[in-house]
């Protein structure tokens, strides 16, 4: 019976002395261990800075499912890198006061190694009056003074939405308060930290995760990698024409001239074929649905120009 299964009872009492002792020894060792792989993942600290925004985008990010915005921002969004939100005015449990000094300290701490995410236009006019975000002695310290402190810091600047990346709605005529798009900003304060443009309105969540995977894994994209608009090409590379699944209608010169009929929606104002995005293969809510399956024209809410360049939005260009 002793050799039935290869172990010999000398085998057996030897390995059970030695069981308590190997038990002790990682006892002690394991904690070092686990500490050894925490240093060795490299961290990302994000400062998320909301200017003139409806939200919007921050809601369509933290639903992404794969990975989920608690694996993003609380564990490991790939093996050995790790998102450390640092300031969310939206999300964080700090308000006021406190939670802007927590944007402050972190960006003094990770200075020029934190990822800046501005969600939002910035508005401009009369020195920024136009929108601000806290008070420094009494006064108030507008979005434009604080895209200029962070800006100027950071490792890189990601513009998520089309407010933040063009202007957007926030810039739409006859625009006020003169709201810009970071990159527009960026050249009028002398920043030259390097900016990605994430658009849509709302963007896709893959659009956000698959530029910040991007960034972890390969670092800051090459110019070759990004259109003429700041836009990762892997997103934004095809036009929504070209995938659009009433791509045969057109070909066949079939055009719906009310909402519900069959046909390409061209007529109804669709924007699809000057608008750049993975919309028919990414799809949306889960995804189950597009504007387009849905029954309504692409708007082109990716471009630049949106939505004064594209309106009236029910109509043919």
């Amino acid at each position: 019976m002793a050799h039935q299964h290869g172990i010999t009872r000398r085998d057996f009492i030897r390995w059970a002395v030695a069981a308590p002792i190997a038990a002790s020894t990682l006892e002690s060792f394991l904690p070092k261990l686990a500490g050894a792989l925490q240093d060795a993942i490299k961290e990302y600290p994000i400062i998320w800075l909301q200017a003139s925004t409806c939200s919007g985008c921050s809601v369509s990010v933290i639903n992404t499912i794969h990975p989920s915005i608690k694996n993003v921002i609380l564990e490991q969004v790939l093996p050995g890198h790790q998102l450390k939100l640092m300031y969310h005015g939206t999300l964080m449990a700090a308000a006021g006061e406190l939670s802007l000094q927590a944007a402050r300290e972190a960006a003094e701490k990770y200075r020029g190694k934190y990822v800046l995410v501005v969600e939002g236009a910035i508005p401009t006019k009369q020195n920024g009056i136009f929108g601000s975000l806290g008070e420094k002695e009494g006064k108030a310290i507008s979005m434009l003074m604080w895209l200029d402190q962070l800006g100027r810091d950071a490792m890189a600047t990601l513009a998520v939405g089309t407010c933040a990346a063009y202007g957007g709605l926030s810039a739409a005529s006859p625009n006020p308060s003169g709201s810009k798009g970071v990159t527009d900003v960026y050249k009028m304060l002398n920043i030259a930290t390097p900016v990605i443009n994430i658009p849509g309105c709302p963007p896709h969540p893959d659009w956000f995760i698959g530029t910040v995977a991007k960034i972890l894994l390969y670092g800051m994209p090459q110019p070759k990698e990004l259109d003429d608009n700041g836009r990762l090409k892997l997103f934004y590379g095809r036009s929504i024409h070209s995938r659009c699944i009433y791509r045969d209608y057109l070909d066949l010169g079939i055009f719906a001239s009310n909402f519900g009929q069959e046909g390409c929606l061209m007529e109804l104002g669709c924007k699809g074929p000057f608008t750049n995005a993975d919309c028919p293969v990414r799809l949306w809510n889960g995804s189950v649905n597009w504007c387009i399956n849905a029954g309504g024209p692409c708007i082109g809410c990716t471009e630049p120009g949106f939505p004064d360049a594209h309106s009236p939005i029910y109509q043919r260009r």
